[in-house]
């Protein structure tokens, strides 16, 4: 079940391409925290969205919120994409138990194994404040993350 607004976010602890070990409460401290999961790194659709956020960075990555990326993809896939992108944002690994935190958000496929396309605002009291979800092939409409922000 996809989490719903007003709902309290499960914590998360994964893995950053860096290999450091990031958490939600930890990041949530002192701003809002933007999840955007996503299927599969190097795919076309999440490229797109996710350089339209890296062409943003300042709109996302603020002292008002911090965006970060998330999906099952092992540590080697998502360092070796977010050189090749640049992303300069985190990207968490739910590889391993895997998918667990992408289940715990209801944005799990299970019979790809694979997050969908989930969106969440998380405030510092860990509540989901917005969501969007699309599923796979249905690109999230990258405005309405800019309008989800814009007001913080």
């Amino acid at each position: 079940m996809i989490l719903d607004v007003g709902s309290r976010a499960p914590d998360l602890t994964l893995p950053d391409q860096h290999h450091d070990r990031v958490s939600l409460s930890g990041l949530v401290a002192d701003r809002h925290v933007l999840l955007v999961f996503f299927p599969a790194a190097f795919s076309s659709i999440c490229t797109g969205e996710l350089l339209e956020i890296q062409l943003n960075i300042d709109e996302f990555v603020n002292d008002k919120v911090q965006v970060v990326g998330v999906s099952c993809d092992p540590l080697d896939a998502l360092r070796a994409w977010a050189a090749l992108e640049g992303y300069r944002f985190p990207l968490l690994s739910d590889f391993w138990p895997h998918g667990e935190v992408s289940r715990a958000y209801g944005v799990l496929n299970e019979s790809t194994g694979a997050a969908t396309r989930g969106t969440f605002l998380v405030d510092p009291t860990m509540t989901v404040t917005w969501s969007l979800v699309h599923g796979p092939g249905e690109e999230r409409p990258i405005g309405l993350l800019h309008e989800a922000v814009r007001d913080l």
